[in-house]
């Protein structure tokens, strides 16, 4: 069912929640910064759970292998996750109390989870079992979204990887009338939306990543497997929604296409 009304000011709505619920259920400050999740609490029933991919560090096929909190699968890691679960709690009406989740693809609870977000991917490597498992993971209805990985270099390391879970997969971009784009918001303008360096800057960019790419991966079905946010830094957007210098426009967008995507994920 769609809003009543549009999604106006998204970061001002948000902000107190934010500062009062990031922080605290961190365990930290906002000088001192949020700490680690906590897994203690992970076994709270719930419809869905914000699960990012922990993944080995390389450049496909193997590469070296590295999974600590410093890896690139950790990037905006949990500030982001946090603020856009709590925004998914507040916006929509999809049952997810459960806390923050980190699924590494050699984890059998991998299959209890509906979405999984990855981060970098043009530094992720699997070995051939590991792709393998990841593609049962799409094989029996999971959906997976990649996030911030910038240029053309960047896109040849991450189909890569690709290419080792979806062998036979074809990259497309996504058509503006598509269902994705209009399962609970419907979002007609897109554009590029930038990490926090353009507070400094003032580029949308990274690298030669200056086209904003909305692709996808379908399964034989037309369903959308794998939504690809390329040339783009959604997570930045969402970590960065309280601070009065990161423009709203961008938080705004960045919210509404990931509840819009997970939304999909659950229905579709």
């Amino acid at each position: 069912m769609k809003l009543a009304y549009p999604l106006l000011g998204i970061g001002l709505l948000l902000m107190a929640a934010f500062e009062l619920s990031g922080w605290q259920r961190f365990g930290g400050s906002p000088s001192s910064g949020l700490q680690p999740y906590d897994e203690s609490d992970l076994s709270i029933p719930s419809e869905f759970y914000f699960s990012r991919l922990r993944y080995n560090t390389g450049y496909g096929g193997g590469g070296y292998r590295f999974r600590g909190f410093g890896g690139g699968w950790a990037q905006d890691f949990p500030r982001a996750d946090h603020d856009c679960l709590l925004a998914l709690r507040r916006l929509t009406r999809i049952n997810s109390p459960s806390p923050l989740n980190v699924v590494d693809v050699d984890d059998d609870h991998m299959w209890d989870y509906p979405w999984i977000y990855a981060v970098g991917v043009e530094k992720w490597a699997f070995t051939d079992a590991e792709a393998l498992r990841l593609r049962n993971f799409i094989a029996r209805g999971g959906f997976l979204m990649v996030d911030h990985f910038h240029g053309q270099a960047d896109w040849n390391r991450f189909m890569s990887g690709m290419s080792m879970v979806l062998p036979d997969a074809v990259v497309e971009d996504i058509p503006d009338d598509d269902a994705i784009f209009h399962s609970l918001y419907d979002i007609n303008e897109k554009f590029q939306i930038p990490g926090e360096q353009y507070v400094a800057t003032g580029r949308t960019y990274e690298k030669d990543g200056y086209i904003p790419g909305w692709r996808c991966i379908r399964d034989k079905n037309g369903r959308i497997v794998v939504a690809i946010c390329f040339n783009m830094h959604l997570g930045d957007a969402w970590e960065w929604a309280n601070a009065g210098d990161y423009p709203e426009k961008f938080s705004g967008l960045a919210f509404r296409v990931v509840i819009n995507y997970i939304n999909y994920a659950m229905t579709h």
